[in-house]
């Protein structure tokens, strides 16, 4: 069997590299690899007639370039250029050889979905750069559960079916500037089902993500100062111990408001504002 180590790592400016386009992106559809094995716990070091291949240290499965190729559906020179794009992380070196892991194989398998969905190559390499500079769950999680708003997590490529075509390297930035999104190694966690849920509604009546966001953004500025009025109007008149006990009668309140605001612009006979 032919090493497929990484000596080969060093051929950089492939002459798809030079078109900005991958080779064979009509072939990155995944496809699960033929008789791999599942991890079995330790194994012994490989002997002298053991096949290269498959390798599976501390429970782990890791691939050659070859064999990460063939289980993402693609061919080895698709994957040198999208590790020299920078569209998968680096592989884990062992003197010449590199190995790659689940984490690159998920990572290219959201690559071929995406490419499906119509996003082009730098689109996605801005969409890495944005994803993976936002906010992890660890950071969220420490900041606090939201006590009511269920988080969801998703995929990319379920982000981009929530949004078709509006999941674009500003918005995504956006949202995770907004604490919407967060990261959790491949996966993406919505913090609120009900805002995941609004914001893909109005979206697909046909306004712009980027104006949901920043409706959101003004709408965040507001419930601030709503809630700070109200926690200052508690803490002054109740106890402590009482604040969590009370904190719906102030969101009945917005809600009521908010409501009537609403009735007051919307209902009939209402005027429309004109700029």
């Amino acid at each position: 069997m032919t090493r497929t180590g990484d000596a080969e790592d060093g051929r950089t400016g492939t002459a798809a590299s030079a078109r900005g386009a991958a080779p064979d992106a009509a072939a990155t559809g995944p496809r699960e690899p033929g008789g791999s094995r599942e991890p079995k716990g330790p194994r012994e070091p490989a002997g002298p007639h053991e096949p290269a291949g498959l390798r599976e240290p501390e429970g782990l499965r890791e691939y050659r370039m070859e064999e990460l190729a063939a289980a993402a559906g693609i061919t080895v020179r698709t994957l040198r250029f999208y590790r020299e794009r920078g569209l998968i992380p680096p592989p884990r070196r062992e003197g010449r050889i590199a190995w790659y892991d689940e984490q690159h194989l998920a990572r290219l398998r959201t690559i071929a979905a995406l490419l499906e969905r119509g996003h082009t190559l730098n689109g996605i390499a801005d969409l890495t750069t944005a994803f993976e500079s936002g906010r992890n769950v660890r950071e969220v999680l420490a900041l606090g559960t939201p006590s009511e708003e269920e988080p969801v997590r998703l995929t990319p490529e379920e982000l981009a079916d929530h949004f078709a075509g509006e999941v674009t390297p500003e918005n995504l930035a956006a949202a995770l500037d907004l604490g919407y999104l967060v990261t959790d190694g491949e996966e993406i966690i919505h913090i609120s089902r009900r805002l995941l849920d609004v914001s893909a509604a109005l979206v697909r009546e046909g306004v712009p993500l980027a104006e949901v966001l920043k409706a959101g953004s003004r709408v965040r500025e507001h419930a601030e100062a709503l809630a700070e009025l109200f926690t200052d109007l508690l803490r002054t008149h109740a106890a402590e111990d009482d604040l969590r006990r009370l904190r719906p009668l102030a969101k009945s309140v917005v809600e009521a408001e908010l409501s009537m605001a609403l009735d007051r612009r919307l209902g009939p006979g209402a005027a429309r504002d004109t700029p």
